[in-house]
């Protein structure tokens, strides 16, 4: 298990390794926030709220996603690029620009939620009694858009240490806000708990934001309408590609709504939220850092084939263990996370873990099109990915019940790595690495051992054959992680730890 890489590799591993530390850390404290919040929404609410929970934050994203018109991912995309080359008035005029488009756009996007307010409660709810908890997200719209143009700058820059403590702030915030709101009002407090959360994150990122001491440059209505269509025309697939994939998110929890009731719902947005969780500070990790970092280089195809696969390395031995004990503990998940009315949704959960392992493999190669701006590609890369995920939740929640959707998640991430395989090979000529090739089949085969095992045997025994997979899969990416930083990063007992017997 010695490491084989080169200081300088082992320099740029220990460099991913320190911002998906900085960021995860951060998301496992979320965990721990989400553990309480989601405990406490079970208990007060049970699977009825928390299916309203989830289609409210639908109708939020959905929104965002279409009001926002992608233009803070754009901001990171091109504030990165500045940074990579020191451009210091660059970054301060796209600041300038991403920060007064913001709140232009917070404001229509605000507008155009609370006059459609009456027909989306209809659509959602199949009544118009949640007409005023719609109008009412209006407000958490019109904060969330400001606050990720201060975000945007604060991602593009690469200010990890301040990113990950928005995140744990304002994880902190919705905690307390949704459990005293709904404690209090009941299920009339969970849009006014989106709402006050929002806030709280505009309130946490623009402290943060002023602290880098970006410049205000004097720019003439011209110059400031440039930097803006710069903005909105990589901004616009950018807007594509999440409206896609809320407008999926969306679609699929009414189609186990129409089709299995508003607890059923419930019960797979439960599913979906463990699901992501463990997963979740790797892929929030690659957004925060690795995507900034692989912006500077994409026109560098060797350079940005390294970096994918380093990423995908490290994501691979962070990422499994936790998908494997996941797929074990799913039904303990459940009670613990919950209660035991979502004890059905332990079998959706497992399915989700399958797809999350998939996708921890095909999110590095996906941020070469972003990196390189090749919007034609990756706007139907998505439109692709969107009508797959839907059309196998259509087919086969309508056969199965709620636990089509988590099938159909998985089904969709069978597609999607192969696909965007293809397409990194045509843009950057990238390859897997071997170690890569290795990593894949130890943990795919290992994650559906356990599945399988879930499936076949007893619980006790496919617990005790997870539990035993799970420890022999953390052993091993310890050691592996351990050789591939450099020495002088480790302790003592660890070096000797990573050494081959």
């Amino acid at each position: 298990m010695a490491s084989q890489e080169s200081p300088a590799e082992g320099q740029s591993y220990f460099q991913i390794l320190r911002s998906m530390a900085m960021i995860g850390g951060s998301s496992m404290v979320n965990v721990g926030f989400s553990i309480v919040r989601n405990k406490a929404m079970a208990v007060l609410l049970g699977p009825a709220g928390v299916g309203q929970m989830g289609l409210y934050t639908s109708i939020v994203d959905l929104a965002q996603a279409l009001a926002g018109v992608g233009v803070q991912a754009s901001g990171v995309r091109q504030i990165a690029e500045a940074a990579g080359t020191g451009d210091a008035d660059r970054i301060a005029r796209t600041a300038t620009a991403l920060r007064r488009t913001s709140v232009v756009l917070g404001v229509i996007g605000a507008l155009l939620l609370a006059a459609l307010a009456r027909p989306v409660a209809n659509l959602t709810f199949g009544d118009f009694q949640h007409t005023a908890g719609v109008t009412m997200l209006s407000l958490a719209i019109f904060f969330q858009l400001i606050a990720g143009g201060q975000l945007a700058l604060v991602q593009g820059m690469r200010d990890i240490a301040n990113l990950a403590w928005i995140n744990v702030l304002s994880g902190f915030c919705a905690t307390v806000a949704t459990i005293a709101l709904v404690y209090v009002f009941g299920t009339a407090g969970i849009a006014p708990s989106i709402v006050v959360s929002a806030f709280a994150m505009l309130c946490i990122s623009w402290w943060f934001s002023r602290r880098l001491q970006v410049a205000r440059p004097a720019m003439s209505t011209r110059g400031l309408g440039e930097e803006i269509a710069s903005l909105m025309k990589l901004g616009f697939v950018f807007m594509t590609s999440s409206l896609l994939m809320f407008g999926a998110s969306y679609t699929i929890r009414l189609i186990v709504l129409h089709n299995d009731g508003v607890a059923a719902a419930g019960l797979y947005q439960a599913a979906w939220a463990l699901g992501g969780l463990y997963a979740g500070f790797i892929l929030q990790a690659m957004g925060a850092d690795f995507y900034p970092r692989l912006t500077a280089i994409a026109t560098d195809h060797v350079a940005c084939n390294r970096l994918v696969n380093e990423q995908t390395q490290i994501s691979l031995l962070l990422a499994g263990p936790g998908v494997i004990a996941t797929l074990t503990l799913a039904p303990l998940a459940m009670w613990l996370f919950y209660s035991p009315e979502f004890h059905p949704a332990a079998a959706i959960l497992r399915w989700i873990c399958l797809g999350m392992m998939l996708r921890i493999v095909s999110w590095p190669m996906g941020f070469i099109m972003l990196a390189k701006g090749t919007r034609a590609v990756f706007f139907w890369a998505e439109v692709a990915a969107t009508f797959v995920h839907v059309g196998l939740a259509w087919l086969l929640v309508a056969y199965v019940g709620p636990i089509g959707a988590g099938m159909a998640f998985f089904g969709l991430y069978v597609w999607h790595t192969g696909l965007v395989y293809v397409v990194a090979r045509r843009l950057t000529d990238f390859r897997w690495s071997s170690a890569n090739y290795r990593l894949g089949i130890i943990f795919l085969a290992a994650a559906g051992f356990v599945f399988l095992a879930t499936l076949i045997l007893p619980a006790w025994q496919a617990m005790t054959l997870g539990g035993l997979a799970t420890l022999l899969s953390s052993y091993y990416s310890l050691r592996s992680l351990f050789s591939l930083l450099p020495a002088s990063a480790l302790p003592l007992p660890i070096r000797a730890f990573s050494r081959s017997p």
